[in-house]
C-alpha cells in the first residue's frame, strides 16, 4: 500500500535532479590566435560569466600595411576592433538566445513544482505529507536560483544592447571612411574604447571552471631546438605584452625577451638576459616581472628579477627528486615543473616519500615557501606533461603521437578523476605545456614549434 507513494517520491526526486543538473551548466570559451599574415597578429579573448551572460573581447591589432593617410589607418584600426567585438557579441547573442529558452522553461517548471508540493501537502493526510518533506527541502534549496534566472534574462538584453551599439559604431566608421572628416576621430575612438572597456570589465566577473575541451593547435612560430619553453607574464600590467623564450632544457642560461607577440612572430629583435645559473627542464614561468626556474642538477628554485638582473630569492624544494630522477616521460631533466594559474604559483614534482608519485605544492611567490602540498597517486614518470587550471592539475597520457588529457587532481576537494580530453599533438613531441590565466590558453613547445591551444571551461553556478 505504501509502494505507490514511494515510487512517486522517487520520480519527483529524479526529476528535480535533472532540473538541477541542467541549471548548473554554463560555459566559458576563450580564443587566442593569429589572424592572417597580411593583418599581423591579433589576440581575441572572449569569455562568458558563470551564467553565460556577457562577453569580453580584448583585441590587439598589429598593422603592417602602409597607409596613404594617418586618419585612414586610424579608422581601419578602429574598424577592425569593432568588427572583432561584433563577431564575439554575435556568437554570444546566438548562444544566449538559445539558452534563454531553457532558462524560461526551467523557471516555469520550478515554480510549477513549488505549487505542486504545496498542493500535495495541503491535500493529503499528514503521514503522506511527511514523505514529501525532504523533497520540499530540496525545493527550498532551488528557490534562490529563480532570481538568478531573472538576472540571466536581464543580461540577455544587455548583450543585445552591446550588439546594437557595436553595429551603430561600425556604421558610423564605414560612413566616415567614405568621406573623411565627417566626424571627429577622437569622439569615435572614445566610443570604441568605452565599449571595449565595458566588455573587458566583464572578464573580472568570471569564476573558475572545469576543463572540457582543447582546440586545434595554432602555430605561432617555428624556431629553436626540439626542446624549450616560451611564455608571457600572466599578471603583467596593461600594455606589457612581452614574450619570453628559452631554448633547450639544460646547460643554457640565456633568456630572450621580445617586446610583443608580433615581434616574436615576425622579427628576430630581442633582448637577451643572462641568468646566474643554467636552468633544468622546461618548467620555467615568468610571473610578476620575475622568472622562476629550477637550477640545473639541484632541487633549488630560483626567483630572478628581470628589472634588477639579480636573484631576489632561492629555496630548496625539500625531498623533490632532481637530475632526471622523476622526470616526465619524455625525459629532459623535467623533474620540477613550475606553473601558474588563477590561484598563483605552483610546483609539480615527485618524492621518494610519495613513491615517485606526483606531489603538488602551492608556493608563496615572494618567499618561495610552500603554502600547502597535496600528494597524488599518479606516477610522475608516466605523465607526458601537466598544467594547472583553477586549482586543478591536468595530466596528459604522453608526449608523442596520439595525446589526451586523462587525469585531473582537484586541490579544492583533494580528489582525482580520469577524464578523456583529446589534445592534438601536431608535431609529435611535446616538451612543454603550460596554462596562462590571462590569455586563458595553453602555451606549448612542440618539436621546435611554439604553439597555442584555446581551452573550453564549464562553470558551476554557486
Amino acid at each position: 500500500m505504501n509502494r505507490e507513494p514511494n515510487n512517486q517520491m522517487e520520480s519527483e526526486e529524479n526529476l528535480l535532479n535533472v532540473y538541477l543538473l541542467l541549471l548548473l551548466i554554463g560555459s566559458h570559451v576563450t580564443l587566442v590566435g593569429p589572424s592572417t599574415p597580411e593583418d599581423g597578429w591579433q589576440v581575441y579573448s572572449s569569455a562568458q560569466d558563470t551564467d553565460g551572460r556577457c562577453v569580453c573581447t580584448v583585441v590587439a591589432p598589429q598593422q603592417t600595411v602602409c597607409s596613404r593617410d594617418a586618419r585612414t589607418k586610424q579608422l581601419r584600426q578602429l574598424m577592425e576592433k569593432v568588427q572583432n567585438m561584433s563577431q564575439s557579441i554575435e556568437v554570444l547573442d546566438q548562444r544566449t538566445q538559445r539558452d534563454l529558452q531553457f532558462v524560461e522553461k526551467m523557471e516555469v517548471q520550478l515554480k510549477g513544482l513549488e505549487n505542486k508540493f504545496k498542493q500535495v501537502e495541503d491535500g493529503h493526510e499528514s503521514n503522506i505529507a511527511r514523505q514529501y518533506k525532504s523533497i520540499k527541502a530540496k525545493m527550498e534549496e532551488l528557490r534562490p536560483l529563480i532570481p538568478v534566472l531573472e538576472a540571466y534574462k536581464a543580461d540577455a538584453l544587455l548583450v543585445r544592447q552591446f550588439k546594437e551599439e557595436a553595429a551603430n559604431v561600425t556604421e558610423l566608421l564605414g560612413s566616415l571612411q567614405e568621406q573623411l572628416g565627417g566626424l571627429d576621430y577622437q569622439e569615435l575612438h572614445t566610443r570604441v574604447t568605452s565599449l571595449e572597456d565595458r566588455l573587458r570589465a566583464c572578464m573580472q566577473r568570471l569564476a573558475c571552471g572545469k576543463l572540457t575541451g582543447i582546440s586545434e593547435p595554432i602555430t605561432i612560430k617555428t624556431s629553436g631546438s626540439r626542446f624549450g619553453s616560451w611564455m608571457t607574464d600572466p599578471v603583467a600590467p596593461a600594455g606589457d605584452n612581452r614574450v619570453w623564450y628559452m631554448d633547450g632544457y639544460h646547460n643554457n642560461r640565456f633568456v630572450r625577451e621580445y617586446q610583443s607577440m608580433y615581434d616574436f612572430m615576425t622579427t628576430d629583435n630581442f633582448t637577451s638576459h643572462r641568468l646566474p645559473h643554467p636552468w633544468s627542464g622546461t618548467g620555467q614561468v615568468v610571473y610578476n616581472g620575475s622568472i622562476y626556474f629550477n637550477k640545473f642538477q639541484s632541487h633549488t628554485i630560483i626567483k630572478f628579477d628581470f628589472s634588477t638582473s639579480l636573484i631576489s630569492r632561492s629555496r630548496q624544494l625539500d625531498f623533490a627528486g632532481y637530475n632526471n630522477m622523476y622526470h616526465y616521460s619524455w625525459g629532459g631533466h623535467s623533474d620540477i615543473d613550475l606553473m601558474v594559474d588563477e590561484g598563483g604559483l605552483w610546483a609539480v614534482y615527485a618524492t621518494n616519500q610519495n613513491a615517485g608519485n606526483i606531489v603538488l605544492s602551492q608556493l608563496n611567490p615572494n618567499t618561495l615557501q610552500i603554502i600547502r602540498s597535496w600528494t597524488t597517486n599518479h606516477p610522475k614518470r608516466s605523465a607526458g606533461e601537466a598544467f594547472m587550471i583553477c586549482g586543478t592539475l591536468y595530466v596528459t597520457n604522453g608526449y608523442s603521437g596520439g595525446t589526451k588529457v586523462y587525469y585531473a587532481y582537484s586541490t579544492n576537494s583533494s580528489t582525482y578523476e580520469y577524464i578523456d580530453i583529446p589534445l592534438t599533438n601536431k608535431y609529435s613531441h611535446l616538451s612543454m605545456l603550460d596554462y596562462n590565466p590571462r590569455d586563458r590558453a595553453l602555451y606549448a613547445w612542440n618539436n621546435g614549434h611554439q604553439v597555442l591551444y584555446n581551452v573550453t571551461l564549464y562553470h558551476i553556478i554557486q
